[in-house]
């Protein structure tokens, strides 16, 4: 079921990481509720790519190109979003990797810094590039992508920076939500656990086997679905609900979206 198809009309949003996977399809289901959507991605032919698919399916998008880990990239998005919509309403600070897991004492301070540098810091630059245009137009909404490992999931064997990195996120969340109230700019985070995407592909694993605990699960360790995954138009249908005035109450707080699967693997 999707959401109703006006129900965020005269509405704007960035999404970042919108390229592919959980970006591209809250792209999809953003544009498809109404909104004028700005899908950046590092990668322009990505960008390209799902903005062209949306205006061929009647929404409207504009394609960007940002690293997330550069504030004037950013900053040149943002600027292009107002010039062409004069307004900014929902922000989804979404780019992210897995970056590489390892043992703690052979995982390189490079590879440290590069997955706090995308997962976190692009979060916060995301946040701090958008927040005057949302405070100009007298608040909104930011979902931020975090993940149930680092938060209520820590058996991922060798993941503690990618843990470290999704576990500030809630963190960064909770003290922009508090601080922001005042300007009627909602925060919240998704905390999504296994859905189907590519993103595990590009996970660099290195001498992890012999990490992990001796903990048997039950078998099909995602209750509600017996062990089936969940998809990305899952999680982009609770980004749409946080980005919708149906939401206008909730900010500050962390929501899982796993079928339940973290309350087995926590």
């Amino acid at each position: 079921m999707n959401p109703p198809v006006d129900s965020l009309s005269g509405k704007v949003a960035l999404i970042t990481g919108a390229g592919s996977g959980l970006g591209e399809a809250a792209a999809r289901v953003l544009a498809g509720s109404g909104a004028r959507v700005a899908v950046v991605d590092r990668s322009a032919a990505e960008a390209v790519r799902v903005a062209e698919a949306i205006n061929g399916n009647g929404g409207v998008a504009m394609a960007l190109t940002a690293d997330v880990t550069k504030p004037d990239e950013l900053a040149a998005a943002v600027a292009e979003v107002e010039r062409h919509w004069q307004r900014l309403d929902i922000v989804c600070a979404n780019a992210g990797i897995n970056g590489t897991w390892a043992p703690v004492d052979e995982l390189t301070p490079e590879e440290w810094d590069e997955t706090l540098g995308v997962n976190l810091k692009g979060t916060f630059l995301t946040v701090r590039a958008c927040t005057p245009l949302l405070k100009r137009g007298g608040g909104g909404s930011i979902i931020i992508t975090s993940s149930g490992v680092g938060s209520r999931m820590f058996t991922q064997s060798g993941a503690s920076a990618y843990a470290a990195s999704k576990a500030a996120q809630v963190a960064f969340g909770h003290m922009t939500a508090l601080e922001l109230a005042k300007h009627k700019i909602r925060v919240n985070t998704i905390c999504p656990g296994a859905f189907r995407s590519n993103i595990m592909s590009a996970t660099r694993h290195r001498n992890t086997r012999d990490l992990r605990l001796p903990v048997t699960f039950p078998e099909g360790n995602v209750p509600l679905t017996g062990g089936r995954s969940g998809s990305a138009e899952q999680i982009a249908r609770l980004i749409w609900y946080l980005a919708s005035d149906l939401s206008d109450h909730i900010s500050g707080t962390e929501i899982y979206i796993d079928g339940g699967q973290s309350l087995l693997m926590g």
